[in-house]
Parts: structure tokens; C-alpha cells; sequence
């Protein structure tokens, strides 16, 4: 896996392929900037698959997490429907609770073998958000590196040669993985008002995520990242992903 950062200016995404498998830990992960990138890809065509590693239920407060998981499920199918993402799947590891190690490998190298995807898609998993000082949530520091790890895995047929024999398949077309909204971009993607526009009505399908974030403006903050993006790659609208090759 090789990190294409090589502190040039990011340049485009290639988007010469068909199948895309979206993973993060949470729901409403995927909707903070790289939702808006699923919508033009599906848009022309492209099958994209989301995959949440948790249930999303510790993430509200107020909430229970035997009331919280199945409401902010139902809150992630009804966002991916808005961008066209074909489906949404769920691991079910704990909230909050996620550890780099062979289970998570083994459960994302299942899923890669059986999706088959060309190309992997996530969200930064660096210590901080771009311009932020606070510390990156802890399961999404743990499922970076384990996804991209997950991709060798998916590839190799001696690793976990059991999932071969439960009619999974290896699978070595993974062409690169993109991580949206990392600090560390090395490629964009140029978007068009209406793909931002259906990555902000995917944000706001969370509706008692976000009512419980107390004041947050998702509108404002996913025009205002794509403009900046924009401004910095030289197009009206943009987001940007950080691309390791496969």
C-alpha cells in the first residue's frame, strides 16, 4: 500500500471505475464531506456499497444504546438512499470501543472478498480534522489503518484462508483507497451543486443525531468545506481525500 501524498497539489480523483465499498465506524460519518462525492458517483452510474463497522449507538447522550443503534441505522439507510448508494451494511462492533487487531481485519477483509470492489472509501483517520485541534475520534484512528490493511488482506489468500472456503473469494482489484477530509489531501473531487445539495439532505436524514449536537449548522459547514476545497484546487466546489494505492 503506498501512500501517494508526495506534498504536491492534490490533483483529481480517477474515477475510471465501477464499484466502490464506503466504510466507516459510524453512521453520519460518510455524510461530513464524502456523501456528496457518493452522489456524483452514482449519478453516473457508479455502484457504491456503505459499510458501518458499528452501530452508531453511543453516540447520543441522551439515548441508550439499545434505542440509539436502531435509530441511527435506520437514520444511515435513509441517507445512503438520498445519495444512491445501493446499500448499507453493519458490522455491529462496539461503539466507541474499536480495536485495531485481527477480528476488525478479518470482519473488512470479508467484506472487500465479497463486494469486490474497484476502489475503497473512508474518512481520515489522522490525528485531528483539518483545522481543528481537537484528537480524531478514537475508532476512526483504529479503522484507518485497519482497513488499509484489510485491502492486502482481502488480496492475499493465505490470510484468513478460511473465508475462501465459505465461498468468498480473495480479491486483489482494489486500484486505492481515498480518506475524505483528511489534513493530509492528495487528490479532489470537483462537485456540482446538486451533488452538494444531496450530500447536505444526506447529512440532514440524521435528524436526532444532528438535534442532539446542540446548534450545529450542517448546511453552512458542507457549503463552506466545498468552497474552501474549491478555492484550493480551482474549481467552484470540491472535496478532497488523502489516496493511498493499493
Amino acid at each position: 500500500m503506498t501512500d501517494t501524498n508526495d506534498n504536491s497539489a492534490p490533483r483529481p480523483l480517477p474515477e475510471d471505475w465501477n464499484r466502490a465499498l464506503a466504510v466507516v465506524a459510524h453512521p453520519d460519518d460518510l455524510e461530513f464531506g464524502v456523501s456528496s462525492a457518493i452522489a456524483r458517483w452514482t449519478a453516473q452510474g457508479k455502484s457504491v456499497v456503505e459499510l458501518m463497522v458499528t452501530r452508531g449507538e453511543a453516540g447520543i447522550d441522551s439515548l441508550p444504546p439499545d434505542e440509539c443503534g436502531p435509530l441511527r441505522m435506520a437514520e444511515q439507510r435513509a441517507s445512503a438512499a438520498i445519495v444512491g448508494a445501493e446499500t448499507v451494511e453493519f458490522l455491529e462492533f462496539a461503539d466507541g470501543a474499536l480495536e485495531y487487531g485481527l477480528p476488525l481485519r478479518r470482519a473488512l477483509a470479508a467484506a472487500i472478498r465479497r463486494h469486490r470492489p474497484d476502489v475503497v472509501v473512508s474518512i481520515n483517520f489522522r490525528e485531528a480534522f483539518p483545522g481543528s485541534a481537537s484528537f480524531n475520534h478514537a475508532d476512526h484512528r483504529v479503522l484507518g489503518p485497519a482497513l488499509l490493511d484489510a485491502v492486502r488482506d482481502a488480496a492475499n489468500r493465505w490470510v484468513f484462508p478460511d473465508q475462501p472456503g465459505d465461498g468468498v473469494e480473495p480479491w486483489s482489484g482494489v486500484r486505492f483507497v481515498a480518506f475524505g477530509a483528511s489534513p493530509r489531501p492528495t487528490h479532489f473531487v470537483e462537485l456540482g451543486e446538486p451533488d452538494l445539495a444531496a450530500g447536505v439532505a444526506s447529512l440532514d436524514a440524521h435528524e436526532v443525531y444532528l438535534a442532539n449536537l446542540g446548534g450545529f449548522d450542517q448546511k453552512s459547514f458542507l457549503s463552506r468545506a466545498a468552497e474552501e476545497a474549491g478555492r484550493r484546487v480551482g474549481a467552484a466546489l470540491a472535496t478532497e481525500f488523502e489516496v493511498f494505492d493499493a
